[in-house]
């Protein structure tokens, strides 16, 4: 059995940690600084740092606070928001991220991924996915989930990792910050259709929310939440304990 993540993730927007519901309602939480070596020190298995609005605001990531952050941490870090050219790729990594993902740029220009692929290898490039139901059909989401691209979801991400993505990040707007469980009929779609590891994203509210995804999808390689770590609802120590006592590997 593969080792299951546990991936806290920062959505950053004016240099301070949001969170909100179906990516509306942005309340401040923190800093993510503080935060950020908050979840290194106690188990995260990984951070993913999004600057949320970034590609809506037209602008480039903030690099900053990403330096801080990445030189505050002991775990790999992904990082997103604004990644539209492979320079960005190029900048983003010599701040100190693992891992580069990528959502709108991809949109605006499909080839990036396989540019950024052939340069820094696939494990480097990250698809993050928004994908949100419309008249039943899996439709991708740009700029943060504020844009309808009337692309089919399924064949959009098994497009990108075709052309190089390592990873898929599958974020569904339908259970983002709604606490009610993962997306599993999305996530299931998407793990039939590639080989590489998702990461499922949106949904949970609780413990037994990463016990079902993980026993109901084992190919699915981690669980990423927001603000039942952020408001301290879920501790992750507490979550991987619960997992292994359902013999479900982590680290």
């Amino acid at each position: 059995m593969i080792t299951k993540r546990i991936i806290p993730c920062l959505d950053v927007k004016d240099g301070r940690v949001v969170k909100g519901v179906n990516f509306l309602g942005l309340a401040d939480v923190s800093s993510p600084v503080s935060l950020a070596k908050y979840y290194s020190d106690n188990g995260a298995d990984e951070l993913v740092f999004y600057d949320i609005t970034a590609s809506a605001e037209g602008r480039s990531l903030f690099t900053d606070i990403l330096c801080e952050v990445a030189s505050t941490i002991f775990i790999p870090l992904t990082v997103g928001g604004g990644i539209n050219t492979v320079e960005d790729f190029d900048r983003v990594l010599k701040c100190g991220a693992d891992k580069v993902s990528v959502n709108s740029g991809a949109i605006r220009n499909p080839d990036l991924i396989k540019q950024a692929a052939m340069k820094y290898g696939d494990q480097c490039v990250v698809i993050s996915a928004d994908v949100k139901r419309v008249d039943g059909v899996f439709r991708v989401f740009a700029k943060g989930g504020r844009e309808n691209t009337g692309m089919e979801a399924i064949s959009w991400i098994k497009r990108c990792v075709d052309n190089g993505a390592g990873e898929v990040v599958l974020n569904s707007i339908d259970t983002d910050g709604v606490k009610g469980g993962f997306d599993l009929e999305m996530l299931e779609a998407v793990c039939d259709a590639v080989n590489v590891p998702v990461i499922a994203s949106g949904g949970a509210g609780c413990i037994d929310d990463f016990t079902k995804l993980f026993k109901t999808l084992p190919k699915v390689d981690a669980g990423l939440a927001a603000s039942i770590f952020h408001f301290g609802e879920v501790s992750i120590s507490g979550l991987k304990e619960e997992l292994r006592k359902n013999g479900i590997t982590v680290r």
